[in-house]
C-alpha cells in the first residue's frame, strides 16, 4: 500500500524525468562520439591512412555494442527481480564512469597502446550499462502510466532526440569558433564533459521514484527462476520480433549521428555543415516524437508505424542521390527535416508495442535483450558500415542500400505482429 500511495503522489513528468535521463546521457553519448569520430581515431587510433584511423575509431564504436545484450540480461533481470529502480541507479552511476574515462583519456602520444585500449573499456562499460537501461526504463514508464502507455514511451524516444540536439548544438558551436589544432588538443574533450553534468542529477532523481503497482503486484507471487533464463526459453520469438521492429529506426538514428562524419568525409563539406543538419533532425524528431506517441495511444501504435516506414523505404535513395547531385547545406537541411518526421512517427510508438510484447515479470528483460540485440546488429554497425559501403563500392549513395534493408526487416515484423499477436 506504500507503494501505492507514494506512485499516485507522482506527477507523471516526475516519472518520465526519472526514466529518461539516463537514456538521454546514453544518447548524448552516443551522438558526440559519433560527431568527433574523426577527432576521435587522430587523437587515440592514428594511422598513416586517414580513412584506417576512422574505421578504428568507429570499429570501437561498434565493439562497445557487442556487450549490451550481455547488459540486458544482467542489468534486465536484475530490474525484474529486485526493481526498476535500483536497476537503473546502477545504469546510470555506470555510464558516468565510462564518460569519465573518455573525457579524461591522454592521447596515443601520450600514453602509446594504453589510450586506444582505454577508450574501448570506456565503451565497453556504457554499453554494458547501456544494456539494461531501455528495458527498465521503458518498464517504469508504462507500468506507472498504463492508459497512457504509447505517450509514455515516446519520451524514452524523446530524450534520445533532445540528447542528439544538445549534442548537435554543442558540435556546430564548437566546430564554428574553434580551430581544428584546438578541437584536437582539448576542444573534443568538452561535449563529453558536458555529459558529466548529468549523472549526478539522474542518480538524486531516480532515488527517489518508486516501483509501480503493476510491477509489484506481478512479481509478488511468481517463482524464484531467472527472468533472463524465462525470456530466452519461453519468448525467443517475441524478442525476435522485438528486434525487427527496431531495425529500420535504429538503423536510421545512428545514419543521422554519422551524417557528420559522412559530410566531412565524403561530401567534403565543412563541419559545421553536417552538425547543423543534424540539429534540424533533432528538432523534428523532438516535435514529432512524443506527438506520434500521444495519437497512438489513439489510433494504434501498428497503424502509424507501419506508413511511416513505408516512406522511410521509398524516400531513402531519392533524398542521398539528391544530397550527392547537390550537396550543400539547403539540400541536407532538407533531407535531416525529413527523415527526422518519418522517424520520430515510427519512434514514437514503437516503446509501448515493445512493452506490451511482454508480461511485467519478464518486461524489463524481454525488452532490454531485444533492444540492444537490434542495435547492436542495427544501430552500433550503421556507421562501420555506411563507410564500408562507400570504400568497397565507390558510391556515395551506399549507405541507402543498408537503411532499404533494415526497412524491409521491420515491415515484415509488424506484419507478424499485427496478424499473430493481434497489436494495432
Amino acid at each position: 500500500m506504500a507503494t501505492s500511495a507514494a506512485a499516485k503522489q507522482l506527477r507523471p513528468y516526475q516519472i518520465i524525468a526519472a526514466a529518461c535521463v539516463g537514456n538521454a546521457l546514453e544518447w548524448y553519448d552516443i551522438a558526440v562520439y559519433s560527431f568527433f569520430a574523426s577527432y576521435v581515431a587522430q587523437v587515440f587510433f592514428p594511422t598513416a591512412d586517414p580513412a584506417s584511423s576512422l574505421l578504428l575509431a568507429l570499429g570501437t564504436f561498434a565493439a562497445s555494442f557487442l556487450i549490451r545484450p550481455v547488459g540486458a540480461i544482467v542489468l534486465g533481470s536484475y530490474a525484474d527481480r529486485v526493481g526498476r529502480k535500483p536497476a537503473l541507479s546502477l545504469s546510470i552511476g555506470l555510464m558516468v564512469v565510462g564518460t569519465l574515462l573518455i573525457t579524461v583519456m591522454p592521447s596515443y602520444e601520450t600514453i602509446g597502446i594504453i589510450a586506444p585500449i582505454g577508450i574501448l573499456v570506456a565503451r565497453l562499460i556504457q554499453g554494458f550499462s547501456a544494456g539494461g537501461e531501455f528495458g527498465s526504463a521503458t518498464a517504469l514508464m508504462v507500468e506507472h502510466l498504463p492508459h497512457r502507455r504509447g505517450y509514455a514511451a515516446s519520451w524514452q524516444f524523446t530524450s534520445q532526440s533532445i540528447s542528439t540536439l544538445l549534442a548537435a548544438a554543442l558540435g556546430t558551436y564548437l566546430t564554428s569558433t574553434l580551430s581544428d589544432e584546438q578541437l584536437l588538443s582539448w576542444g573534443f574533450r568538452i561535449p563529453f564533459a558536458v555529459g558529466l553534468l548529468v549523472g549526478p542529477v539522474g542518480y538524486y532523481i531516480r532515488r527517489h521514484v518508486p516501483e509501480a503497482p503493476e510491477f509489484v503486484d506481478a512479481t509478488a507471487d511468481r517463482d524464484s527462476g531467472s527472468p533472463g533464463g524465462k525470456v530466452l526459453r519461453e519468448q525467443k520469438g517475441r524478442v525476435l520480433l522485438t528486434i525487427g521492429v527496431l531495425a529500420v529506426t535504429t538503423c536510421l538514428n545512428y545514419l543521422i549521428s554519422y551524417m557528420p562524419t559522412y559530410a566531412i568525409r565524403t561530401l567534403d563539406l565543412p563541419a559545421s555543415t553536417g552538425f547543423a543538419a543534424t540539429l534540424v533532425s533533432g528538432i523534428a524528431l523532438l516535435v514529432a516524437t512524443p506527438l506520434a506517441g500521444h495519437w497512438s495511444d489513439r489510433l494504434g501504435q501498428i497503424r502509424l508505424m507501419i506508413p511511416a516506414a513505408g516512406l522511410i523505404l521509398v524516400l531513402i535513395y531519392p533524398l542521398f542521390a539528391l544530397l550527392v547531385a547537390f550537396p550543400g547545406l539547403g539540400i541536407m537541411l532538407v533531407m535531416m527535416a525529413v527523415l527526422g518526421v518519418l522517424k520520430g512517427t515510427y519512434f514514437g510508438p514503437i516503446g509501448a508495442v515493445m512493452a506490451n510484447l511482454f508480461p511485467p515479470e519478464t518486461r524489463a528483460t524481454g525488452m532490454a535483450v531485444g533492444y540492444n540485440i537490434g542495435v547492436a546488429v542495427f544501430g552500433g554497425f550503421t556507421p562501420l558500415i555506411a563507410a564500408w559501403l562507400i570504400s568497397a563500392t565507390g558510391n556515395d549513395l551506399s549507405p541507402s542500400f543498408w537503411v532499404i534493408l533494415t526497412a524491409v526487416i521491420s515491415l515484415t515484423s509488424m506484419a507478424v505482429i499485427w496478424r499473430r499477436i493481434g497489436l494495432r
